[in-house]
């Protein structure tokens, strides 16, 4: 007969965990990062469309967490800190790059019908749609629609306007919307 392997936890709680990793515990430090780092890294290809850039945001925004990790409050989750950081260092990213840019036109919401975005499509066209969006109506959308942003939180984060974050989102959903449209036809012979 086998003897019983028994599952020991290395840390009893997030409490714990915490601890040890302000205390530069590189053991507790790695298992806050493989707890956190595929949902972060999927906040980071929100973002970015290239992979390698989304991993290395998200490393240096790891490098972010650990060097602050004496300044959460435990106010909120650990997960939420974490993924504030990893937005605010995708938007630090594309800033450098210099790929945002916020066009400012005047947009008529009264048109705005319901912009429930139905399809057939699967999640990896989405995110291909998502990702050949302009980088401004791509980030505005990511942050309100993903991420739950309001979009006096997006206005402030990314430095424009209440107004301009609701145009962009607005711009952002009605071109999705045309560009899963043209899918659809074209994947039901209409087209």
């Amino acid at each position: 007969m086998k003897p019983l392997l028994k599952v020991i936890q290395l840390y009893k709680n997030e409490k714990t965990l915490l601890e040890k990793a302000i205390k530069n515990n590189r053991e507790a430090q790695h298992v806050l990062f493989e707890m956190h780092a595929p949902k972060m890294l999927s906040v980071c290809r929100y973002y970015i469309k290239d992979i390698q850039n989304a991993e290395e945001v998200m490393l240096n925004g790891f490098f972010k967490v650990f060097s602050n990790l004496k300044s959460f409050r435990s106010e909120g989750s650990i997960e939420g800190w974490i993924r504030r950081i990893m937005v605010r260092e995708c938007i630090s990213f594309l800033r450098q790059q210099k790929h945002v840019e916020f066009p400012m036109e005047e947009v008529d919401f009264k048109n705005d019908y319901n912009n429930n975005i139905q399809s057939d499509i699967d999640v990896a066209q989405i995110q291909q749609l998502i990702d050949a969006l302009p980088e401004g109506y791509k980030m505005v959308f990511v942050m309100y629609a993903i991420e739950g942003y309001k979009h006096y939180e997006i206005a402030d984060m990314l430095n424009i306007t209440e107004g301009t974050s609701k145009s962009q989102l607005f711009k952002a959903r009605n071109l999705l919307q045309q560009k899963i449209n043209e899918l659809n036809k074209t994947s039901y012979g209409t087209k």
